[in-house]
């Protein structure tokens, strides 16, 4: 019995000793064998051999791969191998990504130009290839079948990761949702190799990164007949649907196309600014205008975030032609650790300045009074000093912010008739026939300049020169500061009502009718420009242009080069007794009451200040600021017009006794300040200053 027990031990065991050996022998290849095999399926799949080719002779991981070579599936295709000491050749190809590629994103598209080119060799086989593969993919269902256990897992665990490694950045982290990646030439989206372009608004709501169920309405159970009327609308054409819609809506009550659209509307918002990098944000916000970017600065933290960027602000600001000086102005009076962007700061406070002047607001002009009842023949006003000369001898220095008169220059014997300032330096003439220069600051008397034989009528200072003009018939330039004259012009045959100094060359016009174009240094007159049939009483020069408005009521402009009448401009009818000339724009102010816009170069009148609002008296005096025209006049007003449409904008001053003897002698102004010199012919009015301060609210802010 022991032995027939140990001979049936001995049997089963070389049984299964038998069965191992069949098991383990399919394992069992040679080298030869496998470079056979290999050699078959490159004849009978070209394309795998190009896409070996492509990358260095190995077969690339892609979407469409088969994953039997696949490192994951070494290890469970036959524990034989191990045993007998040979191993599955397993090849696999690493495609590096390269670093920096595109600005906006975390990864180079080297990688996607090597998929492109795979994808368009897949896609050039032809249908004899597809052919193909189905039937070698039928023979070898079999075994597919046998290895599915195995082969799920690992494939899905692949997919994954190259998912993973398109859609999120080098340190794992996502990319927000709706992030667009940058596309050059070759571009395969990473959505393109996962999923196909959505085509409903349930794939669009996917990629969009919702969830594929939405909130649904829980009314009640889904009427009948509802899948059936969906099948029906799936398979109408899109023109049938469209129509379909139409009349879907116009049937549905209000609450539920509301409904709709709260579902609708979300999925079509996109915050693409967010979404960009910042510097092509910031280049997209370029394009609004400074109001909008205000408005656009109120959207979310990071719009203002972005709104407040210096460099933007700072293009903003010359668009408007806000300088640079007014910025670093602002930057001092900025509090410390503000974060608002100092050209935001000097933007904001000149639209504030601009808003103030065209509409003005319920604040009172300041009133500084002095020089009794007498005539203020001239203004002048430099930083926060102003400086009035009158007919009473005197001159007068006030603080622009307080208002107080702060000293009294004296010193002449005759009336002060013309004035000139530069930072605190004083220049005046009177009808004593001597100029004085004054020290503003302290009021004292620096030198006193004798020459002329008659009233000084009129100067134009220049840098360190003044050149005065007198009834004498004279010129002369003066070195301010030495008090010494240096030349004296002589050739009018009357009085010399006024004069203009560019630096380079005098221009003068007189009683004589006369204009005269000088060389200060040679003392030779260059050019005795004759045309006007009156009095010469106002001038401008610019260096090519010379202007001059004459009681013959014509404006006449000159070639300064070659003495030439370039224009004669008609239109006014009385005497011409101010001009302002700038950019080739002049401005005349009228005795007829109205105020003329022109342009030199043409001749041609742009606009004539005039209708309902039009002053009812002669013009006195005129002003340009920051593009607007000021005009005081006999009727006790001082107007404010728009210079690019002509159009009136407001009364800037209106004196209580206007069009019954209050009168708006002279006005200077500045970009934040306008100084008005009023008083009365009969008593009604009294002399006064009247300074009207558009920069206040900057002034409390800085104050505080």
């Amino acid at each position: 019995m022991d032995e027939e027990r140990q001979e049936r031990r001995e049997e089963e065991e070389e049984e299964e000793t038998g069965r191992g050996d069949e098991d383990r022998t399919p394992s069992r290849r040679t080298e030869e064998e496998e470079d056979e095999e290999e050699i078959e399926e490159m004849k009978a799949h070209p394309k795998d051999k190009a896409r070996r080719e492509l990358i260095g002779g190995h077969t690339p991981i892609s979407a469409s791969s088969s994953f039997t070579s696949s490192p994951f599936l070494g290890r469970g295709r036959g524990q034989g191998g191990e045993e007998d000491g040979e191993e599955d050749e397993v090849r696999v190809a690493i495609v590096t990504i390269e670093d920096e590629s595109c600005p906006s994103e975390p990864f180079g598209t080297a990688h996607l130009e090597m998929a492109n080119q795979i994808t368009r060799i897949e896609d050039g086989g032809g249908k004899k290839e597809e052919e193909e593969e189905e039937e070698e993919a039928n023979s070898d269902e079999r075994e597919e079948e046998e290895e599915s256990t195995e082969v799920t897992s690992p494939s899905l665990h692949l997919q994954s990761q190259m998912k993973r490694k398109l859609d999120h950045g080098p340190d794992g982290r996502p990319f927000p949702s709706g992030k667009k990646h940058c596309k050059g030439n070759g571009y395969l989206s990473p959505s393109a190799l996962v999923q196909a372009t959505p085509t409903t608004f349930g794939d669009l709501r996917l990629a969009n990164g919702h969830s594929a169920q939405r909130r649904r309405v829980t009314s009640g159970p889904p009427p009948s007949g509802l899948q059936d009327w969906l099948h029906t609308f799936q398979a109408w054409s899109g023109p049938e649907r469209l129509l379909a819609l139409d009349e879907l809506i116009d049937r549905c009550e209000t609450s539920q196309v509301k409904h709709m659209m709260q579902v609708i509307e979300p999925q079509f918002q996109r915050d693409f600014i967010s979404l960009l990098p910042k510097e092509l944000a910031l280049y997209v916000l370029t394009f609004l205008a400074p109001k909008d970017l205000l408005q656009a600065a109120q959207t979310c933290r990071y719009w203002r975030i972005l709104a407040e960027d210096n460099l933007l602000w700072r293009e903003k600001c010359r668009e408007e032609g806000v300088s640079e000086y007014a910025s670093s102005r602002r930057r001092k009076c900025a509090r410390p650790g503000a974060a608002v962007s100092p050209w935001k700061s000097a933007y904001i406070r000149q639209h504030r300045i601009e808003n103030n002047w065209r509409k003005g607001d319920t604040r009172e002009p300041m009133v500084l009074k002095g020089h009794d009842d007498h005539v203020i023949t001239c203004l002048q006003f430099s930083g926060d000093l102003i400086v009035s000369g009158s007919d009473d001898n005197t001159l007068k220095v006030w603080s622009a912010i307080t208002g107080k008169c702060l000293r009294t220059l004296t010193g002449h014997t005759g009336g002060v008739w013309c004035s000139q300032m530069a930072v605190a330096t004083v220049i005046s003439g009177s009808t004593d026939r001597t100029l004085r220069v004054w020290d503003a600051e302290s009021g004292e008397c620096v030198h006193t300049l004798y020459g002329h034989t008659s009233t000084v009528r009129c100067m134009h200072l220049h840098g360190n020169r003044v050149v005065s003009g007198s009834r004498d018939t004279t010129l002369r330039v003066w070195d301010v500061s030495t008090g010494r004259c240096e030349h004296v012009l002589t050739g009018h045959v009357a009085a010399v009502r006024c004069v203009q100094y560019d630096g380079r060359r005098v221009v003068s016009g007189g009683y004589d009718y006369m204009v005269k174009v000088w060389d200060p240094e040679t003392e030779v007159c260059l050019h005795t420009l004759q045309g006007h049939t009156n009095r010469v009483y106002s001038l401008q020069f610019d260096g090519a242009f010379v202007v001059s408005g004459s009681l013959d009521t014509s404006i006449r402009v000159w070639d300064a080069e070659t003495g030439g009448c370039v224009h004669t401009l008609t239109g006014h009818q009385s005497l011409t007794s101010g001009m302002e000339l700038r950019d080739n724009i002049l401005v005349s102010g009228n005795a007829d009451s109205t105020v003329r816009v022109w342009d030199v170069r043409t001749g041609q009148c742009l606009h004539t200040l005039q209708g309902p609002n039009k002053h009812q008296s002669a013009v006195t005096c005129l002003q340009f600021c920051r593009g607007l025209v000021l005009s005081s006049s006999d009727d006790g007003t001082v107007k404010l017009w728009d210079l690019r449409t002509g159009a009136w904008l407001r009364d800037v001053v209106a004196l209580q006794s206007r069009g019954s003897g209050g009168v708006v002698w002279r006005i200077r102004a500045s970009d934040t300040r306008l100084v008005c010199a009023a008083g009365s012919r009969n008593g009604t009015e009294e002399t006064k200053l009247l300074v009207l301060d558009f920069d206040l609210d900057d002034k409390k802010k800085e104050t505080e």
